[in-house]
């Protein structure tokens, strides 16, 4: 496809890398030539100096020919603009990254009337995230699938557990028969299972699980965790906001430290079941007086990712809280990933994973349809939700005769509301979601599922 991505930031240039290396025909435009430069000298796309929201710019980037345009920029408006521009000049898909909060209640008005195809707030999307992994302490990470009746959990096997040396097929006879594991992750070697597949202490697996059974899987497994009641945020961002929200309607103490004595002002007016605490977190005596070491939570989201990481490990030297790290410049996965720090949080991964999740959508054939993209384990795996539309080569035959591609698993079927955890009996039906996990990059259709 040929896509226009306005804003060459950091999301902007994580859209551009990933949707050319999938292939698509990429022009980017910002008005910084050198942000341009670095980008067309590294990635395979054009680059085109000037401003977005310009009639003449779109125009001279190939509006008229384009199948998307993607806005984002640092300024909503201006995002806005440009997809209202686009839409009427070139009649495109248009995606606007729109972050504000006051937009956010308006956000369907303004999808309709601007005739958006997509309308992405990242803080809000990290908001949740982090959200869902408090509501579940013992996960390093959630993902939801199916509109939430599908929960995609990341979870480290204790070293006391009874699940350790246990193979697959005995983990879904003795512990769930609902649960099914669809990756494991030990040390740097991601394991697509199979039924003799072992489980040991210490792994990462990733496993397929009803919402309302992921407390009973948790004390089978060994993971034993109390609810959390409070949680101490530092830096009173927008996500902080957005987070606090969510916590506060769950009856969750929670406190911000914020630098900035305006934004302590306005955060009070917002949230004022809040205690907004005006200082610098930095300052080792005021975390501690502030309760640090007793906090059930600790997330830092501060707009440094340095001082995120030093704050969480400081965190993880005096406490025992869920740590959450926002980091926005993942660069150094390989030693991040070795620090204890807890889940990161990545809002700009989130965009672009959104965004990645609508392009492979619009390139797929009547048959089926990508609901819901995730990539995990450093992009090395993915899972994907499909939506069935017309029988194909997949449907009307038990699983065991299909002829699957190599590290691929089908994780979980939904059919009339009802959650299947697959045997080889099992077909797939038109009208069905499934939901795979694959390490085989760029599926846009069931089909592909096949050799």
């Amino acid at each position: 496809m040929r896509i226009i991505i306005v804003g060459c930031g950091k999301v902007g240039y994580t859209l551009a890398e990933q949707l050319s290396e999938e292939g698509h025909d990429i022009t980017v435009i910002d008005m910084d030539g050198e942000k341009l430069e670095h980008a067309s000298s590294t990635l395979d796309i054009q680059g085109i100096e000037g401003n977005g929201s310009s009639f003449r710019t779109q125009l001279e980037a190939g509006i008229k020919k384009s199948d998307l345009l993607i806005a984002v920029t640092g300024q909503d408006e201006v995002n806005l603009l440009c997809c209202l521009i686009a839409k009427k000049t070139g009649n495109c898909n248009t995606i606007a990254r729109v972050r504000n909060p006051e937009y956010n209640e308006e956000i369907r008005y303004l999808q309709d009337e601007l005739g958006l195809s997509l309308a992405i707030n990242p803080e809000l999307a990290c908001a949740k995230g982090i959200a869902q992994l408090i509501e579940v302490p013992s996960a390093l990470d959630i993902t939801s699938f199916a509109r939430g009746r599908v929960n995609l959990i990341k979870l480290s096997i204790p070293d006391n557990s009874f699940v350790h040396n246990m193979t697959v097929y005995e983990f879904a006879t003795k512990v769930n028969a609902n649960t099914l594991i669809c990756a494991i992750e030990r040390g740097h070697n991601v394991i697509i299972p199979d039924g003799h597949s072992d489980l040991f202490r210490g792994d990462n697996m990733y496993v397929i699980v009803p919402p309302s059974e992921i407390h009973s899987l948790l004390n089978k497994i060994g993971i034993k965790a109390k609810p959390i009641k409070s949680v101490m945020i530092i830096g009173g961002s927008t996500v902080a906001y957005y987070l606090t929200r969510r916590l506060e309607a769950s009856h969750v103490q929670v406190k911000i430290i914020e630098q900035n004595m305006a934004k302590c002002e306005h955060l009070s007016d917002l949230l004022p079941h809040t205690l907004i605490i005006n200082g610098d977190a930095t300052d080792r005596q005021l975390l501690l007086e502030e309760g640090i070491n007793e906090t059930e939570a600790f997330v830092a989201l501060t707009n440094l990712d340095e001082e995120n990481l030093v704050l969480s490990l400081f965190a993880h030297k005096v406490s025992s809280a869920k740590i959450v790290t926002k980091v926005d410049k993942v660069s150094f996965e390989e030693v991040i990933d070795e620090l204890p720090i807890g889940t990161i949080a990545c809002p700009k991964n989130i965009t672009a994973k959104s965004i990645l999740q609508y392009v492979r959508a619009m390139q797929n054939s009547f048959g089926s349809n990508i609901e819901t993209l995730y990539r995990m384990l450093d992009d090395r795996v993915e899972a994907l939700e499909f939506r069935v539309n017309q029988d194909s080569k997949v449907t009307n035959t038990p699983l065991m005769d299909l002829n699957l591609k190599k590290n691929l698993l089908i994780c979980c079927i939904i059919r009339n509301n009802q959650i299947i955890t697959p045997s080889g009996k099992d077909t797939i039906l038109n009208g069905d979601t499934v939901i795979v996990v694959t390490t085989t990059k760029g599926l846009k259709d069931i089909k592909d599922i096949l050799n």
